[in-house]
């Protein structure tokens, strides 16, 4: 039986969007499922050290431009680091992330990745409805019974659950994932998580 990679993750990063697709295909090539969990960093952050970037020092602000760009050239991805609609948050999306999941796992993976790139790569606002609903389609996925369901205490709950989850598990940032109780943060260690993977 595959191994199952545990994936916190939030869409408003773009660490997350930079490995998100080659997550995916790295699941696919070792037979390993992913289980995705939206949550909420800022909640995450005031418990674990971390801030939101408007609060980072300038140098440090100035330095995740020069590292951002570095990605976009080395993994070739449409990418705008300073993207039209950066003040949107990530709780709507997560909702709706949540929702598809219900439907269909593969389905709400495909959603998270559509959402990221309208944010990350189109200027899509992703706090829009409207701009859920056609990734939701793109995906495959019924979008007026997803944004129905997002609206649901249930699946409000579950984001607050997966995020004192985190929360429990030392998770400080996005994305995060874990293989057999080890942690993985950032894209930037799916080679090491590749290796676990093949053990």
């Amino acid at each position: 039986m595959g191994k199952v990679v545990i994936y916190y993750m939030t869409v408003v990063s773009p660490w997350t969007y930079f490995g998100h697709e080659r997550l995916v295909a790295l699941c696919a090539k070792h037979g390993a499922t992913i289980e995705m969990k939206p949550v909420d960093l800022g909640r995450i952050f005031p418990v674990s050290g971390g801030l939101p970037l408007k609060q980072r020092a300038p140098q440090r602000q100035a330095y995740r431009l020069v590292e951002l760009a570095r990605w976009k050239v080395l993994l070739d991805m449409p990418f705008n680091a300073q993207p039209k609609f950066a003040g949107s948050g990530a709780e709507l999306s997560a909702l709706w992330t949540l929702a598809a999941q219900e439907l269909d796992t593969r389905g709400a993976i495909d959603f998270a990745g559509a959402v990221m790139r309208a944010r990350w790569a189109e200027e899509r606002d992703i706090a829009d409805p409207a701009t859920l609903a056609a990734c939701a389609t793109g995906a495959g996925l019924p979008a007026a019974a997803i944004a129905t369901r997002a609206g649901a205490p249930e699946i409000a709950a579950r984001y607050d659950a997966a995020t004192k989850e985190a929360i429990d598990r030392q998770v400080f940032g996005s994305p995060w994932y874990i293989v057999d109780g080890e942690p993985f943060w950032g894209q930037d260690r799916l080679d090491f998580l590749a290796r676990k993977l093949a053990q």
